[in-house]
């Protein structure tokens, strides 16, 4: 009998059930008569939110998980999980809610920019180190969403129907590698696969994951995924979340007192609460890892950011500071630069770098102005600035303090106020105009709201119609706006009272949007375009908006929102040295790219973006990023693209061929290719030597500074298989960094699963296979010939 064991025998069936079912919105309960802790629980791919709003305590906002997987870096992925490990410690959190390894099947995917790759193999690889860095602290991991959870359209009903060797060898993939790096934790999704919805998947859960592949961890559902009392607890799931509609507690006592579930498999389950909570060290006579806190987030957020930026043309950087006079800064995401994706990625970190402040620090002594150019934001930003008074806002007679005119918050209640006695939320402010006009002020969020401005009330009513659901109302907000004509220099008191039901505050989004007086749409495109053609250089940072790119839906286009395109297309025209930075999660349409002097992908950049940005354009660092994913250069071209069910169902018919593979199998050309990502040095491959176990690349820096590269090792073969194969796979890869005229040579080990195909379970195809050592998919340097085995 285990100790585990010893603990179950003290319990009851009640107090059972309490540890599979969520107390409240973020944790489970505690049982202090057998020395057990409560478990808590946050979101964090790219931060730590913890369970509440916490203003004081910041989370760091890491750069996006695809901009992750851009560094192909799988040290610095663990050292990223390193640091969210030591943040999750420092808030109190015990099971950190990521890594998503769903995969870019098609970029119109909503959660496109959390994910990590097309590619199986490197999205499982740097999930592995992201895995082992957090749980080096005695903090949990729960890898995401299994499985399927690849698109966002219907996702709480739809079915999603995968032939086998699809789910085996590309969707199945990074779970199973997690799972094989000692991953503590897998949540299952909310959509159905091949008939059978995940959080009652036995066939998925239980028989592959826990038995096949020896998982001992815990199968937490997505919030609000499980739904049938019986069915989910007989099909693999161990614990439901949250507290809100949960089909636990009362009805599964029930259930096993009824007979429907066994009371040896609810022992189970408990068995593998029990051990993660040894593991993190809530549990009596279980040590907590002890782990030195030595990670700075703004750090590690600079470096993840300027190794993950993709330099994907180029024919100026990096810039000579030295030689500028004036540098002009276009675009809206210039000064509110979208450093992370919305939903469940979002944190709020302790501060932002926007790319405008970025650059005018690293040329001090330069004229760098701005000019927004065109604005995509189809909401208006929240109110700052100089004209506005701080904002404040209060809860039940409680009063706190916030930097704009935004308060959010998912969970806990700020001050720990009850969220079952708040029913309201009053923020409070002052605009002092600079310039007399018409000022558009703006609502938005949900809820039911009262807008009133220099004491009259401008609006009064609920921005979403009667009976939308909760999930619609968190993901989809909406906005109200408002024409108001103020003089200058008087100020003007403006209030923004919000109301929810009671209980309902656990979840509360509300902004109040301000435009001053300015130049029109036309107007403001003209003024960039005049900035330029009077500059040594022009960045334009042009991008997507959380209305583009968020959790909860997918995305209707690859097209960036606005006049953005316009935008680029004139100011290259009036410069010849304009630079494009790409601010978007997932690619987007560059129908300019060849008129840019410079294209530089910068994915969701995190909190350091703008300090990051300044480095690569100057040279102080070099742009390390390789595409983790094909960008193509028109919608059509795309493999895959659907995410619109069909009766329910979405069928993912092209089966393993998605992605590069799906590229290659059509003969169309993208407009930059999987792996590919310019430098500023050069390297030349002089050797390749393959067995089947590695492949081993001599490489030679030959550019003038140092630099690094990333060896992707490619496999193909035109021998007989069981199953038709592509062209070419990814079967490995490294970085490596090497200083002028420096050779180097690196090993790449070459797993046993690149050379198999699920035909009735996994075989072995022998054969002649071509390796190839390249520096992009298009980019071959080598290839030799290896019989295998």
């Amino acid at each position: 009998m285990t100790d585990l064991d010893h603990l179950l025998q003290k319990l009851t069936v009640e107090e059972k059930v309490s540890l599979l079912t969520g107390q409240d919105f973020w944790s489970l309960p505690a049982i202090p008569r057998i020395g057990l802790r409560s478990l808590v629980m946050s979101d964090g791919p790219v931060g730590v939110r913890g369970t509440g709003y916490t203003p004081e305590d910041p989370s760091v906002a890491l750069p996006s998980p695809t901009a992750l997987a851009a560094t192909w870096d799988t040290a610095l992925a663990e050292r990223a999980g390193r640091l969210l490990g030591q943040e999750s410690r420092r808030k109190g959190v015990h099971l950190l809610l990521g890594p998503t390894v769903n995969l870019h099947r098609t970029p119109l995917g909503g959660r496109h920019f959390e994910c990590y790759s097309e590619d199986p193999l490197l999205t499982g690889e740097i999930a592995a180190g992201f895995v082992t860095g957090v749980q080096a602290h005695g903090v949990g991991t729960t890898v995401k969403h299994l499985v399927g959870n690849d698109f966002e359209t219907e996702r709480m009903t739809v079915d999603v129907q995968i032939p086998e060797r699809a789910l085996r060898e590309v969707y199945l993939a990074p779970f199973e590698r997690v799972v094989a790096a000692g991953g503590w934790g897998v949540m299952s999704a909310y959509n159905g696969v091949n008939g059978e919805t995940m959080s009652a998947n036995g066939r998925l859960q239980d028989e592959i994951l826990k038995r096949e592949w020896g998982f001992d961890g815990i199968v937490v559902s997505d919030w609000r995924a499980a739904r049938d009392t019986v069915a989910a607890a007989v099909g693999g799931l161990d614990i439901a979340m949250p507290a809100m509609d949960n089909p636990w507690g009362p009805k599964l006592v029930e259930a096993v007192r009824s007979g429907a579930v066994a009371e040896e498999l609810i022992d189970e389950k408990v068995r593998r609460v029990l051990r993660l909570a040894a593991r993190v060290g809530i549990l009596d006579g279980a040590e907590p890892t002890n782990t030195l806190n030595d990670e700075k987030g703004e750090d590690v957020a600079h470096e993840v950011a300027v190794r993950s930026f993709v330099l994907a043309r180029n024919s100026v950087l990096p810039l000579d500071a030295g030689a500028l006079t004036r540098v002009a800064v276009i675009g809206a995401l210039a000064t509110d630069a979208r450093v992370l994706g919305g939903g469940s990625a979002q944190v709020t970190p302790q501060h932002v770098i926007s790319p405008l402040d970025g650059i005018r620090h690293a040329l001090l002594g330069v004229d760098v102005p701005y000019a927004v150019g065109a604005d995509p934001r189809p909401f208006l930003p929240p109110a700052q600035g100089p004209d506005w008074a701080p904002f404040t806002f209060t809860l039940e007679s409680h009063e706190f303090g916030v930097e704009t005119g935004t308060v959010r918050w998912i969970g806990d209640l700020p001050g720990g106020l009850d969220v079952a006695h708040v029913t309201s939320l009053e923020l409070h402010t002052e605009l002092t105009p600079a310039t007399g006009g018409d000022h558009v002020l703006a609502i938005s969020g949900f809820g039911a709201f009262e807008l009133t401005v220099g004491g009259e009330k401008l609006y009064q009513g609920s921005l979403h119609p009667p009976g939308t659901g909760r999930a619609d109302l968190l993901l989809h907000p909406r906005e109200q706006r408002f024409t108001v004509a103020l003089p200058a220099g008087v100020p003007v008191p403006v209030v923004l009272r919000q109301t929810f039901d009671p209980g309902m505050a656990h979840s509360v989004s509300t902004t109040l949007g301000h435009r001053p007086p300015g130049p029109d749409e036309d107007g403001l495109i003209a003024e960039a375009v005049e900035l330029a053609a009077r500059s040594d250089v022009a960045v334009i940072v042009v991008g997507t908006t959380e209305q583009v790119e968020s959790e909860g839906f997918d995305r209707s286009s690859l097209a960036l929102p606005g006049r953005q395109d316009e935008l680029v297309s004139r100011v290259a025209a009036a410069n010849p040295r304009t630079i494009v930075v790409v601010n978007a999660g997932s690619p987007v349409l560059l129908p300019w790219a060849e008129e840019a002097a410079a294209v530089l992908l910068t994915w969701f950049p995190g909190q350091e973006a703008g300090r990051a940005l300044a480095d690569v354009l100057t040279g102080v660092a070099e742009p390390g990023g390789r595409l983790p994913t094909t960008w193509p250069r028109r919608e059509e071209d795309c493999p895959v693209l659907d995410v619109h069910p069909s009766g329910g169902t979405l069928a993912y018919d092209e089966e393993i061929f998605i992605g590069y593979r799906g590229w290659l199998r059509s003969g169309a050309s993208p407009l930059f290719a999987f792996g590919h990502g310019l430098g500023y040095t050069t390297f030349s491959y002089g050797e390749l030597a393959v067995t089947p176990a590695e492949a081993v690349v001599t490489l030679t820096n030959t550019g003038e500074r140092t630099g690094r590269e990333v060896v992707q090792i490619y496999l193909s073969s035109t021998d007989p298989s069981p199953a038709e194969r592509p062209s070419r796979w990814l079967a490995g890869f490294t970085t490596v960094t090497a200083a002028p005229g420096e050779t180097v040579t690196v090993r790449i080990p070459l797993p046993e699963r690149s050379f198999q195909v699920w035909h009735d379970g996994w075989q072995t195809v022998p054969g002649t296979y071509t390796v190839t050592a390249a520096h992009a998919l298009d980019d071959p340097r080598l290839t030799t010939p290896l019989a295998f085995p």
